[in-house]
């Protein structure tokens, strides 16, 4: 697919790419003298409920799986009498977090008034699919000259949007809606392996035939140390990571120019809202004072531990503090059935397989969303 660069040194009203085919500027528009915009009639908490009937989206809920319902009855009314997207529209949030938008699926459902909105568009000037993109780009959080918290109507009407003729809109967002199915099935890769690797967890990782150990009879037990963002800051060649309670980017907080410790080892969360959480770790790393860490003695599968303990944690954790923790004492007595060194290594290497594919796909959806982000910031004005 070839495209075309912008070198100009004119301001033009176009795209720093574009397909080679198209050239012109774009229109200048603003939304409200081409669209209106629309709200459906207002739903009472009093007719919802939560199990049956049309799905009744909130701000939280738009573009996930409803939590309110309202009757069949009362949805063919109000989509009768009032005022009702159709099929290809673009909805969009104006409260909570602004500017999420959706296009209109056309199936049964309805939502929530003033809060979600919807562009009542001809298609004429503009199609909907065009407008979708447009949106999505809109920076909402600075709309007007303050932080905005809300869109209102008149927002949305004046918003100022560059647009091309109809085939360029047409080719432009066919190329959008390859990546995004592109997108969504990489999605689906990783959460069937993600459903594949707990479906052979329940199969592989228990049994009551396997001889039983106490974690401190198996592995020595220790922590990290105080490990400031400060101390970090002031690395000279930030080489080895820093293990942290978080467990966003794999517990990493961070690097240092040297490393605490080398090999095998069980990391997991000691405090906070993650404790419990459990970690291969291996390689030259260091660790948080909030890290605990276990160095298991010989005879046992460093990886295979990790799972079966992965799967026991959960249940020890202090959850009745205000700070849920799991201390070291305490692992110390968690309960664990093993196999045989030889049966551990078998399931592990299965286990390993499968992180080897979710990290296979989980770097093509990132560089796909990549993809994605970069067209959009160069293909629209």
């Amino acid at each position: 697919m070839t495209m075309a660069e912008n070198k100009d040194e004119k301001v033009l009203n176009v795209p720093h790419l574009r397909f080679p085919e198209f050239s012109g500027e774009w229109k200048k528009v603003r939304l409200g003298d081409n669209c209106n915009i629309q709200m459906c009639k207002r739903i009472m908490a009093a007719q919802t409920n939560t199990d049956r009937g049309v799905p009744f989206f909130k701000i939280g809920t738009i573009g996930g799986k409803a939590d309110a319902y309202i009757s069949k009855e009362l949805f063919d009314e109000y989509k009768a009498k009032y005022p009702f997207p159709h099929k290809g529209e673009v909805m969009i949030t104006c409260a909570g977090t602004v500017g999420k938008c959706i296009i209109y699926n056309g199936k049964d459902s309805y939502y929530q008034d003033s809060n979600i909105v919807w562009i009542d568009n001809p298609n004429e000037i503009i199609s909907n699919d065009f407008l979708y993109h447009l949106l999505c780009k809109v920076n909402w959080s600075h709309l007007n000259s303050t932080t905005i918290v809300r869109i209102y109507n008149d927002d949305l009407r004046n918003l100022k949007l560059y647009i091309p003729q109809h085939d360029e809109q047409k080719k432009i967002t066919h190329l959008l809606s390859l990546i995004n199915e592109r997108i969504a099935t990489q999605n689906k890769i990783i959460e069937d392996l993600k459903l594949l690797k707990s479906a052979i967890s329940l199969n592989v990782l228990h049994s009551d035939t396997w001889e039983q150990f106490k974690i401190k009879d198996i592995a020595q037990i220790g922590r990290g140390r105080v490990i400031s963002s400060i101390e970090i800051s002031q690395q000279k060649s930030p080489t080895y990571p820093v293990y942290s309670s978080q467990t966003s980017n794999d517990g990493i907080m961070g690097y240092l120019d040297d490393y605490m410790f080398e090999g095998e080892y069980i990391s997991w969360t000691t405090d906070g809202a993650n404790a419990g959480t459990v970690f291969y770790r291996n390689g030259k790393f260091n660790c948080t004072n909030v890290c605990g860490l276990l160095k298991l003695i010989k005879g046992f599968d460093t990886h295979f531990v990790s799972l079966v303990l992965a799967e026991a944690t959960k249940e020890y954790v202090s959850i009745n503090l205000a700070n849920p923790k799991l201390m070291n004492n305490t692992m110390g007595n968690i309960q664990i059935r093993l196999p045989k060194l030889e049966e551990q290594k078998r399931i592990s290497i299965v286990f390993r397989v499968l992180q080897r594919l979710w990290t296979i796909h989980n770097s093509l959806l990132t560089e796909y969303i990549k993809q994605k982000q970069y067209l959009l910031s160069q293909m629209f004005i």
